[in-house]
């Protein structure tokens, strides 16, 4: 199995670095278009390798999307992060390009592949990469739910003082600081509801520093996050390439589902060999369900304002 990760930037290197040493793929590409950037990134992992024991060929390349051909996932990270006191929003106009470019480059040589889409707004991006390339659906996938379930959690294990491995938590809805939605009411460890061990105030401290937990750690590091974002990348790309068929929330194209249409949000899906294979029905009460509209315009401003940039 191959996959190539556009941008060996920190969230690329990770997401490279986790596969690698997981051995979730036999073959890692990484591209950028700094000259030498993603070739020194490659052969340093490659030098953990005996080390940690993993097989995987990494290698790396500048702009050279030949080297990419073959791949059945192809993860786009490229694009500039966040600093501090910028909003993911704000990012679109910058973006935009960089990961229309990158969708149709890596589809000359993949036509096949599976896109996960990581740049900011990511939302906003995956419905970009959609309409730009005109692929199926369960083919283009954003990561955001991933990462922001996993953020969830672990305020949850910090709250709890649980292991978040104990802890099934997920977060919907955009991907952003003010929609993204975390389910507090659906949170368990070991299937009992959290709301059994914390109080109503506790849940909704872990929950508002969910939503600000990427800009939290922009703040305290001078730019974007990248463990959790690359694992959480990983993580998507082992339940395609083993056909896992784990329920992940991602940011996917909707038609119907949850009351909306025609924008790419985080719900929860069954992600497999085919990328999106189902989209799950989990029902939400009327506080949620408003609160899932809420985010969803929000990510339809975004997507018009896209529009106008593009046109």
């Amino acid at each position: 199995m191959k996959v190539t990760i556009v941008g060996a930037g920190n969230v690329g290197a990770t997401c490279a670095d986790v596969i690698s040493y997981r051995g979730i793929a036999s073959e890692v590409v990484l591209l950028d278009i700094r000259e030498g950037f993603a070739e020194g990134k490659a052969l340093d992992i490659m030098q953990c390798a005996t080390n940690t024991g993993f097989n995987t060929k990494v290698s790396g390349v500048t702009n050279d999307y030949s080297k990419t051909a073959g791949s059945d996932v192809v993860v786009i990270t490229s694009g500039i992060p966040r600093k501090p006191g910028m909003t993911r929003e704000e990012l679109i106009g910058i973006n935009a390009g960089i990961v229309k470019t990158v969708a149709e480059n890596v589809l000359k040589h993949s036509p096949d592949t599976i896109i996960v889409v990581v740049s900011n707004p990511m939302d906003t991006m995956t419905y970009l990469a959609l309409k730009s390339t005109g692929l199926p659906k369960n083919r283009i996938i954003g990561m955001g739910g991933a990462l922001d379930s996993s953020r969830f959690r672990t305020y949850l294990s910090l709250a709890l003082d649980k292991p978040a491995n104990d802890i099934s938590a997920m977060v919907i809805g955009g991907h952003g600081d003010t929609t993204m939605i975390p389910l507090t009411r659906l949170a368990s460890y070991n299937g009992i509801p959290v709301s059994q061990f914390l109080s109503e105030d506790a849940l909704q401290k872990v929950a508002a520093d969910t939503m600000v937990g990427g800009a939290t750690l922009t703040g305290l590091l001078g730019t974007s996050a990248w463990y959790a974002p690359g694992a959480s990348v990983a993580f998507l790309v082992d339940s395609i390439l083993n056909d896992q068929k784990k329920m992940i929330a991602c940011s996917v194209f909707v038609e119907g589902e949850y009351g909306q249409n025609d924008i790419c949000i985080g719900v929860p899906c069954i992600i497999g060999k085919n990328g999106v294979e189902e989209i799950l029905d989990i029902k939400l009460n009327d506080q949620e369900k408003a609160l899932f509209a809420k985010s969803a315009d929000a990510v339809r401003q975004m997507n018009d304002a896209l529009k106008s940039i593009l046109a």
